[in-house]
């Protein structure tokens, strides 16, 4: 179903991420991996060239000062072009509002909407541009944005004013591109997940961190958590990934500017 399209996922080299990049290969698509930490990209990129897909590597901090660029010309020279771009990378740095430091507040927004809005910049040359010119010609070609929202973006969440700002503010990015870019056949939706069985909803007893801090939700709130949904569990990572692998697929020609709920009934 993905034959030959090329495909940049953020944050793949593990969880949902990882999980939406072996889906897309095993329908012959081309991945561009990226994570943060090189082990795990490197990881998954073998695993898709076991499976006898086509993958390449591209590490990095999605924040930095030329990022967005430095992949989509990775993409380009190992692919020869973007197709799908999925806006995956992410974590959590909770405090209630009124202990929140500046910090805390922007480093969410750099992460989970900041940089989603710079590589989708950077890949106009290689989507809209692209598409343009293939119009011009009589040739229809789809390409696909994903962008990874939450349930925090639509409701709220205690203790992530800055992560929920910044979800939030991603579902309007991505209904504005929907309506700038729809035009030349690229559809540009979001997922909301609810609760994903991930490093980051895991047992904060564990004492998982990521940039330094701590992640995971206390025991105690995750068994609440689960049992608020009407499924009474968290989602896997397959399951999650399983809606941004419908959105980048050509299954959602005719989706543009939604957001797709992955919660188990957690909320409607």
């Amino acid at each position: 179903m993905m034959k030959d399209q090329v495909a940049i996922i953020t944050g793949s080299g593990r969880g949902v991420g990882k999980a939406a990049a072996l889906m897309m290969a095993e329908q012959g698509a081309k991945l561009v991996i990226s994570d943060k930490d090189e082990v795990p990209a490197h990881e998954t990129v073998e695993e898709i060239k076991q499976m006898g897909g086509e993958a390449v590597s591209y590490c990095g901090d999605v924040t930095s000062d030329g990022f967005a660029e430095g992949i989509m010309q990775k993409a380009a020279e190992s692919f020869g072009g973007v197709d799908i771009l999925v806006n995956n990378a992410g974590y959590t740095w909770d405090s209630m509002i009124h202990k929140m430091t500046d910090e805390q507040f922007q480093a969410m927004l750099d992460i989970h909407l900041v940089a989603p809005f710079k590589l989708i910049r950077a890949a106009s040359p290689y989507m809209r541009d692209a598409a343009k010119q293939e119009m011009e010609n009589g040739i229809v070609k789809y390409r696909k944005i994903v962008n990874v929202s939450s349930v925090a973006g639509v409701m709220g969440n205690v203790g992530q004013a800055n992560y929920a700002s910044a979800k939030a503010g991603l579902i309007g990015l991505t209904k504005t591109i929907a309506r700038e870019w729809g035009s030349f056949n690229v559809n540009c939706n979001a997922v909301a997940f609810g609760l994903i069985d991930t490093r980051l909803t895991q047992s904060k007893e564990k004492g998982e961190t990521v940039n330094g801090v701590s992640v995971g939700i206390p025991e105690k709130v995750r068994k609440m958590f689960e049992h608020s949904i009407p499924q009474q569990r968290g989602g896997t990572a397959e399951e999650a990934a399983s809606g941004i692998y419908y959105l980048a697929s050509p299954l959602s020609n005719y989706t543009n500017g939604q957001v797709l709920h992955i919660n188990g009934g957690w909320y409607t």
